[in-house]
């Protein structure tokens, strides 16, 4: 045997030879993707892969109770079979499935439906209410020594090397809920776990080489399923980072590719043809003038020659895709999925993915990578948007990086008429042409930007009025791994080596330890019970869950905004000047009449507050106060 069943990897058939009375059994390999399935779905169609020597020509059989055959495909590959089974009335069982040549038995297997878990069509996805912590798991915490290096992975562990792997793991993560739990976090990112087996750099997990196998550094399929219970057990859900644009070029397709339409730019296992590389001029999806070959260039090409770029709009490999995404939800217990690179695929693939898993799970939630500083960019793939072009989508959310990069400019610009808080002001009010601006996702960065206390000059204050914004503003907040014991990077240019470092105590050896402490500078400190004592205040604020946002014109270097739901109040004021300031209560009267004290969140102090000619309020030196209002 080569793998476990559950890991999907290869499903162990019989193949019988007859010769008169007797029968001689035989031992082969038949792949079947997906590997399970689950009665009971809101899409009663199946579509099954089958992969193996010669399979194109025979003919099929299946034995089940209330289970049909809709449809057989082949491709040009005789080495595939694609065959789509009704499963409207069926029940939890184990199929028999037959591949026959004329009436001689060459495969039989058997086939798993399996019982959904109870209310696992209506799981609720990740919202408002939480806030997403990212880890890229290579860098996170090596839990499992013993997994590190395997005898079947091409690239070994290498601390060493900053683009090499690390060791980090599932277990690693699992080992860190405690600490996750107290800090605030409701959400867990985590970069793509599904094997990647390349020769080198394939520690990011972008590279699929198996879409239903969890890399075996980082665990198993069954370890990943523990790691969400676990999880779900502390109040924090899991969201997944799936890729649907383009696979490793390891990826088992590629020694036998399912068909000659499979991949963009290749043809046969046997083509030489120089590759086509992506332009990333992304508005050519959207722009009403774009030529045919521009839209081509940019959907078609590939990121680099480790990454084939697949071509959804192969009916057969669309529904692929789709069913994969599926499988991981209900396999694994999902409450949200993480698109990467999301325009770079299909657009109208696209609507179907998104479209498919929000029907299977009304509430869920999927968020989109559109990376782009331009709003409508952004806005044209959010469900509920009315294009110009007609196009429909069904993606609820999209990381915000036009907020996210005026955020930074905001904070580190000199006040000017133009520059400063007044570019953070103008952004919010570009949430007009979204369809639903609360439901993205802001983040004040993630395993492709440089790290934030970096971008901030090293200031705290400024790293305290960031994380303030993302976590106080009317979005799903998400912050990156150690944030919150001040990580850094360089300033300019991609660092991923760097960016995606170790966190400190993920390793036995590491002298310096954020899960307990040990080692932390002062600052580090600071910075930490800060992030945690704004996270576990945000958990139970109703008004920035889903209150009302008014913000007020900055000025002289000071902006002020108000989130209110039924009788919470917050008010939120940063200050970007090198002395306190004074603040007006007048102007801010029609959101301060009926309050008349406060509790400073971030200190647990009381002050005065009153909207009385005169009265004022006191904004610390180069600081933020975030005021619970009470009347």
């Amino acid at each position: 045997m080569l793998n476990k069943l559950t890991f999907g990897i290869f499903f162990t058939a019989s193949l019988l030879l007859t010769s008169g009375a007797n029968a001689v059994s035989l031992q082969s390999h038949l792949k079947i993707e997906p590997i399970s399935w689950w009665a009971g779905m809101h899409n009663p169609r199946l579509q099954l892969m089958l992969h193996g020597d010669k399979i194109g020509s025979l003919k099929v059989d299946i034995e089940g109770d209330d289970v049909t055959i809709l449809e057989t495909k082949r491709t040009d590959n005789p080495n595939y079979l694609f065959i789509t089974l009704n499963l409207a009335d069926a029940k939890a069982q184990t199929l028999a499935l037959s591949l026959l040549d004329d009436q001689k038995v060459k495969y039989r297997v058997n086939y798993s439906l399996h019982e959904r878990a109870k209310g696992s069509a209506m799981r609720q996805g990740f919202s408002n209410k939480d806030v997403i912590y990212l880890i890229t798991p290579d860098r996170f915490v090596n839990g499992d020594l013993s997994n590190d290096n395997q005898i079947e992975m091409l690239e070994q562990i290498d601390r060493n090397d900053k683009d090499g792997r690390h060791g980090g793991d599932i277990q690693g993560i699992v080992n860190s809920l405690d600490y996750l739990e107290k800090l605030g976090v409701t959400q867990l990112w985590i970069n793509p776990l599904l094997e990647n087996n390349q020769q080198k750099y394939s520690y990011h997990g972008y590279s699929t080489t198996d879409h239903y196998r969890i890399d075996p550094r980082f665990g198993s399929n069954e370890t990943y399923k523990e790691l969400v219970k676990k999880a779900n057990d502390k109040g924090i859900g899991i969201i997944q980072d799936i890729i649907v644009n383009h696979i490793g070029s390891n990826h088992w397709w590629m020694q036998d590719l399912p068909s000659s339409t499979w991949i963009n730019g290749i043809h046969t296992n046997q083509d030489k043809q120089p590759i086509n590389y992506t332009s990333h001029r992304r508005t050519t999806v959207q722009d009403p003038y774009a030529v045919i070959e521009d839209h081509s260039e940019f959907v078609d090409g590939w990121f680099v020659d480790t990454m084939p770029d697949l071509n959804q709009t192969d009916p057969l490999l669309a529904t692929y895709l789709i069913q994969n995404s599926i499988w991981w939800v209900e396999y694994a217990n999902l409450s949200g999925i993480r698109e990467d690179t999301y325009s770079y695929a299909d657009k109208a693939f696209l609507s179907d993915w998104s479209k498919a898993i929000m029907t299977e799970y009304p509430n869920f939630n999927i968020v989109g990578e559109e990376w782009t500083a331009n709003p409508i960019t952004v806005s044209y793939w959010q469900a509920g948007k009315v294009n110009q072009d007609g196009y429909i989508s069904y993606l609820p959310s999209l990381m915000d990086f036009p907020l996210y990069e005026v955020m930074l400019k905001a904070l580190t610009q000199a006040e000017s008429w133009d520059k400063g808080f007044i570019s953070l002001y103008e952004m919010m009010a570009n949430d007009v042409i979204y369809a639903n601006p609360s439901n993205l996702v802001l983040f004040e960065g993630n395993h492709d930007t440089n790290r934030l206390y970096s971008l901030m000059n090293e200031d705290l204050n400024l790293f305290k009025m960031a994380m303030t914004y993302t976590l106080t503003s009317n979005r799903i907040p998400q912050l990156f791994y150690g944030t919150e014991v001040l990580m850094t990077s360089p300033k300019e240019g991609r660092h991923d080596g760097e960016v995606r470092s170790d966190f400190p105590g993920g390793w036995p050896t590491d002298k310096i330890n954020a899960l307990t402490g040990r080692g932390l500078t002062e600052k580090q400190r600071e910075a930490q019970g800060f992030v945690k004592t704004l996270l576990n205040f945000r958990k139970n604020s109703a008004a920035i869950h889903k209150g009302s946002l008014k913000h007020y014109v900055p000025i002289d270097g000071v902006y002020v905004y108000f989130r209110s739901f039924n009788d919470e109040t917050l008010m939120v004021v940063m200050n970007k000047n090198d002395k306190p300031v004074q603040l007006t209560s007048k102007r801010f009267k029609a959101q301060l009449d009926g309050f008349n004290r406060a509790t400073e969140i971030l200190t647990d102090t009381q002050i005065a507050i009153s909207s009385a000619e005169g009265a004022s309020i006191t904004v610390p030196t180069r600081g933020v106060l975030l005021l619970s209002l009470t009347d």
